[in-house]
């Protein structure tokens, strides 16, 4: 006889492979899906960023630059959202390639400071994480999700995607999806960068 602690146990267990063989699933279509229209317009400069970094200290977006630009992925938490953890582990697996180019790369959500530290430390990241608690910077890129009502819980989340600047601070590329699981891939984006 199974113990009600054995299988609770079970139960999360089936949950976690339940989601996680969904997000395997849909992974080879959902970048195919066409772009939103959001976020700053392309060859203008991006607005200034008031965040604080996964330790809790203000960063600016001069901190992510390298001699190229920066890479600034925007997605929704990487508490609660498992289309998030994957696609921050899918950078990371790439971060070096984007350095190797010129860029820097950086990825902001609205969770705590706290919350990004434990999964920063956790899955060792090679990127820093930001938070935009206050959700300044992400109405200022445009980029705020708008199923979202201020009272509600998950408001301030940004649609995701993600925003590339040169050296001179120019959106030279930029892609948000409506979708909570569509996804910049990232190896696409490698290529379309010099």
């Amino acid at each position: 006889m199974i113990s009600r602690y054995h299988l609770k146990s079970l139960m999360n267990t089936f949950k976690k492979l339940f989601f996680l063989i969904f997000a395997v699933m849909t992974s080879n279509v959902v970048a195919d899906q066409p772009p939103i229209d959001t976020g700053p317009e392309l060859g203008s400069k991006l607005p200034a960023m008031s965040v604080v970094d996964q330790f809790g200290d203000k960063q600016i977006l001069s901190n992510a630059m390298r001699e190229k630009g920066a890479v600034i992925v925007l997605f929704r938490s990487a508490d609660w959202c498992p289309f998030c953890k994957r696609h921050l582990l899918e950078l990371n697996d790439v971060v070096g390639k984007f350095k190797k180019k010129g860029y820097g790369v950086v990825g902001i959500s609205y969770d705590s400071p706290q919350i990004l530290r434990k999964f920063s430390q956790s899955k060792k990241l090679r990127f820093s994480l930001w938070s935009d608690q206050d959700v300044k910077s992400f109405k200022a890129f445009n980029v705020v999700n708008t199923d979202h009502e201020p009272t509600d819980r998950h408001y301030g989340i940004p649609f995701p995607g993600v925003i590339v600047v040169n050296e001179k601070n120019e959106v030279i590329h930029k892609y948000f999806f409506e979708g909570y699981k569509k996804r910049v891939k990232f190896k696409r984006l490698l290529k379309e960068l010099m």
